[in-house]
């Protein structure tokens, strides 16, 4: 193993949390011994060129210090090869954290980890979606929640939380149920409609909503909810326990397991680890083992 490794960081992330976090970050790492190069990018573009041709040249790990927009830039430069991926999760959500049950806006506690992780070979491989060329380790949302995405970030006016509680309440004034056409495994097609269809690699989106609770991250399967064609008052009803994942036992919503999907509906968009990943079609699979992350 070589001792120099990559801090991957996007010092915005967290209203700047990310630069003020690189710094304990590195310090943990140089004092377990390992020459520390940061990486950053002028765009995401930039930043993901850079990631790849660190990856490429042989560094010993790739520590991603963002929330999950970084981590999603990451997995791109990291999935299917040997090169562990690091995280230090400093933004908003880091629900690919969460996932792992790794420290969360503690950027010295996770430096320590991934120090000791490297010496010890404390390294878990786990399952990626991959979806429209893109790979996610979390979330792909579709229906009702990626139209809430759609909206916040449409709303330039507010930020933080706030503008994504107004883009809630506007939605489920607007809100139809969603006419879908889904094949699981390479079954039959089925159309249903349906308020949402989340597909988890991981449990949770959104900063710990347990959409897909019972997730498992290297199982070779997603679980995928579908929560069914319900009224504003049942969603208002439903929605607030998916923060506790006891929104799975409602009767309107079922969860499948499975390791391939297509999603087709008109007009939506899906979002994969809070990123827009484009408009249905498209079609999701699990992929066992793509990617190695430092867990201690």
């Amino acid at each position: 193993m070589t001792s120099e490794i990559t801090l991957f960081v996007n010092p915005t992330a967290g209203r700047g949390r990310g630069a003020h976090a690189a710094q304990p970050a590195a310090s943990a790492l140089r004092d377990a011994g390992f020459s520390v190069r940061t990486v950053l990018g002028e765009d995401a573009d930039d930043a993901l060129h850079r990631a790849r041709q660190a990856v490429a040249a042989g560094t010993g790990a790739l520590i991603a210090v963002g929330g999950d927009g970084l981590m999603s830039l990451a997995l791109q430069a990291v999935a299917g090869t040997t090169t562990p991926l690091g995280v230090v999760a400093v933004g908003t959500g880091n629900d690919f954290a969460r996932a792992l049950g790794l420290p969360v806006r503690d950027p010295a506690a996770a430096g320590r980890l991934a120090a000791r992780a490297l010496k010890s070979g404390g390294v878990r491989d786990i399952d990626l979606g991959r979806a429209g060329g893109r790979w996610f380790g979390s979330v792909l949302a579709s229906g009702f929640d990626s139209r809430v995405n759609d909206r916040g970030n449409r709303m330039r006016w507010v930020g933080g939380r706030f503008k994504y509680d107004l883009a809630i309440l506007a939605e489920l004034a607007a809100f139809r149920p969603i006419p879908y056409r889904i094949r699981l495994d390479g079954g039959d097609v089925r159309e249903i409609e349906a308020t949402l269809i989340a597909v988890g690699n991981g449990s949770t989106y959104g900063g710990g909503m347990r959409i897909c609770a019972d997730a498992v991250m290297d199982d070779g399967l997603f679980d995928v909810t579908v929560v069914a064609d319900c009224g504003r008052a049942t969603l208002l009803k439903v929605f607030p326990k998916v923060y506790r994942g006891t929104h799975l036992s409602h009767p309107k919503v079922t969860v499948h397991r499975v390791s391939s999907i297509e999603l087709a509906a008109a007009g939506v968009t899906a979002y994969a680890d809070g990123e827009p990943l484009g408009p249905l079609p498209l079609t999701a699979t699990c992929v066992p083992g793509a990617v190695r992350v430092l867990t201690g």
